[in-house]
């Protein structure tokens, strides 16, 4: 029987004539590997979609996991809006607001443009919007003093919170962490790794011309379109990598075990198939998964993105074929004794690994995650 810390998951997702990830000129995303250009997905990307999908597997569908809301605005619309709704005096109602959005979003939260967009779990939320509705209700000069020394102590009240909380974090910086640049120890370590996915071949690319006709346009007055543009779109066979770490995940879900299970069930089934994808109504960018494979052991994890240094085909076959022989010199070479679960449209077989369908590949990874052995 072997222990296992690691979940590794391996993916291969093919989609055409999408742009399912841009940049900041609204090209897609790429990473030069192995001398050649690739077409990118970011993890942000990706962990984005997983996290907000509306599935019969959503993580949100978890019993009794508190959701989390990532925004600049939380106690603006949270915490703040609820007294002035309830009538509180304003001038009480601005020194709470001040204090509380310096207090979450550091010394400068006070200004919009300043503040970052911050995750904060549900409980925490209910605190903050607890503790301004108790210091509103004070008369107005104990309630002005009261929210500065909130402020002055936030610190100290958010760690007594968080240290009495199952998830105050919620369930998404449990599995994805949390970096509050403001409060060191609100941070959560992540127990989901997540690598930014690439095309296992040189990319493919093209501009896309398209034009906007105006219904109302009679022919004779005007042949021309009323609108001429045009966009990337690309093609590929993307190879996706995550880690989950076991350790720090029951950590985060303060040792649930049965939740750790259902976590990586669910994420088993977001990753197949879930699409990154923009342009929906445009491209249709929607697909499964044609090749899966989950691994459980207990040595530092390590990604199969080697495989793809010298590109190969655009084919399933072929990236299937670059893997299998990868896979098969790193268990010569290192012995790590991963045990495999895999799922493949084409039924072809990876070293060491039962081919299994894609309820088999998640109910085996709750299973592994939830023992800890496989």
């Amino acid at each position: 029987m072997t222990t296992s810390r690691f979940l590794q998951i391996h993916s291969l997702h093919g989609y055409s004539s999408v742009l399912l990830n841009r940049d900041d000129s609204g090209l897609a995303k790429r990473i030069e590997y192995g001398g050649c250009m690739r077409t990118r997905i970011s993890s942000q990307c990706l962990k984005r979609h997983w996290r907000v999908a509306d599935s019969v597997h959503a993580l949100t569908g978890i019993d009794g996991a508190p959701t989390a809301t990532r925004s600049r605005e939380i106690v603006t619309l949270e915490v703040v809006r609820p007294l002035r709704e309830a009538e509180h005096d304003e001038d009480v109602v601005t020194v709470v607001d001040k204090a509380f959005q310096t207090a979450v979003y550091g010394d400068r939260g006070d200004q919009r443009s300043s503040r970052q967009p911050l995750l904060l779990g549900s409980p925490e939320v209910e605190f903050l919007a607890k503790e301004a509705s108790r210091i509103a209700a004070l008369p107005p000069a104990e309630a002005k003093a009261a929210a500065k020394a909130w402020a002055k102590n936030s610190r100290a009240n958010m760690k007594a919170m968080r240290e009495e909380c199952r998830l105050p974090g919620g369930l998404v910086a449990a599995l994805f962490g949390r970096m509050v640049t403001s409060d060191v120890e609100a941070n959560i370590h992540a127990a989901v790794h997540v690598a930014h996915a690439f095309t296992v071949h040189r990319e493919e690319s093209e501009s896309d011309y398209f034009t906007v006709v105006d219904d109302l346009r009679r022919i004779e007055d005007d042949p021309g379109a009323d609108h001429i543009g045009e966009t990337e779109l690309t093609s590929g066979l993307f190879y996706g990598y995550v880690v989950v770490d076991r350790k720090i995940l029951l950590n985060n879900l303060a040792g649930d075990i049965e939740m750790a299970g259902e976590v990586c069930r669910r994420l088993i089934h977001l990753i197949a198939t879930v699409t990154p994808g923009a342009k929906l109504g445009s491209t249709a960018p929607y697909g499964y998964a044609s090749w899966m494979m989950a691994e459980a052991g207990d040595r530092q994890p390590r990604s199969l993105a080697g495989a793809f240094r010298r590109p190969c085909s655009a084919t399933t076959q072929a990236a299937e074929k670059a893997l299998s022989g990868h896979l098969a010199r790193l268990d010569e070479t290192y012995e790590t004794g991963e045990v495999r679960r895999a799922l493949s449209l084409n039924c072809a077989a990876m070293p060491n690994a039962e081919l299994v369908s894609l309820s088999g590949l998640a109910d085996w990874a709750a299973d592994v995650m939830a023992r800890g052995q496989t």
